[in-house]
């Protein structure tokens, strides 16, 4: 015998919560912890935005920085401002390329130097012996011009060729006392950027030679035009270093050396 039984019904659900049934999936999430992780993240954005702004703040600081006064152990006060490695100010090139052309080319015969005493005393001035070409013609430089020459590079014997150029250029009676010639700085340009720590400089001067029975003088142009790089030197060389030494590294100081000089071309510019 068959029997009959009365089916059950379940109740069906909502479609929006069949749906949300649907795309939900893991443990429900109470609001108040989805909240709490919204702004935690917020405030994390926010942080991060803040980091950069102020990186680029530090940055602008850097670059504008104002310059510091510094005083040295002399009891001297200077101003000294941060830059970046390869970096040298305009007035920093000028001084450089001056004061080297001042040492390679101002003969007076004599040198200042101090005796056992420590006391400044002026001497006749030996001169440096340089070799020609195949070791041939030796001529000499005043002590002055061989150690500013070390403004020079050494890249391609430069610096060397340099040398055997001017002991030609000495005469030799500038050793005697005979004769003497100074330079006159007339115009100093600004310095012209090739690249990162690269510079050309126009310098114009005039070289005038006096000799013992006419002091009225013979004056020739010399107008060149000069390329500088920029170096790093030893700032504070150690105390056992040899005097040749600290003197080079004085004339270095700057953090620059002169890589070629060249005729002024005026039409040019």
């Amino acid at each position: 015998m068959l029997k009959f039984t009365k089916p059950k019904f379940v109740k069906s659900q909502p479609k929006n919560e069949q749906l949300n049934s649907f795309l939900s999936y893991g443990p429900a999430i109470p609001t108040r912890i989805g909240i709490i992780a919204v702004i935690g993240c917020s405030a994390g954005c926010i942080s991060l935005l803040v980091q950069f702004l102020n990186y680029g703040a530090i940055r602008r600081l850097v670059k504008n920085e104002v310059p510091s006064l510094i005083q040295l152990s002399s009891g001297e006060t200077i101003y000294a401002q941060a830059v970046e490695p390869a970096q040298r100010s305009s007035e920093t090139i000028k001084k450089f390329v001056s004061d080297s052309f001042v040492g390679m080319f101002n003969w007076d015969g004599l040198i200042q130097k101090n005796n056992a005493q420590g006391k400044l005393v002026i001497e006749t001035d030996p001169g440096v012996e340089i070799k020609g070409v195949d070791n041939n013609s030796i001529r000499k430089v005043t002590t002055r011009a061989y150690e500013a020459a070390f403004a020079l590079s050494e890249k391609q014997g430069f610096r060397a060729a340099f040398l055997r150029r001017l002991s030609q250029m000495t005469d030799p009676e500038v050793f005697s006392g005979n004769l003497r010639v100074a330079i006159i700085p007339n115009y100093i340009s600004n310095p012209r950027k090739i690249r990162e720590g690269k510079w050309e400089i126009d310098f114009q001067s005039t070289l005038v030679t006096f000799k013992k029975l006419d002091n009225a003088g013979d004056a020739i142009a010399l107008n060149k035009t000069v390329t500088v790089e920029a170096i790093t030197t030893p700032q504070k060389p150690p105390r056992d270093t040899s005097e040749l030494a600290k003197k080079i590294y004085e004339i270095r100081q700057p953090g620059l050396e002169i890589t070629q000089i060249v005729d002024l071309n005026l039409g040019k510019n």
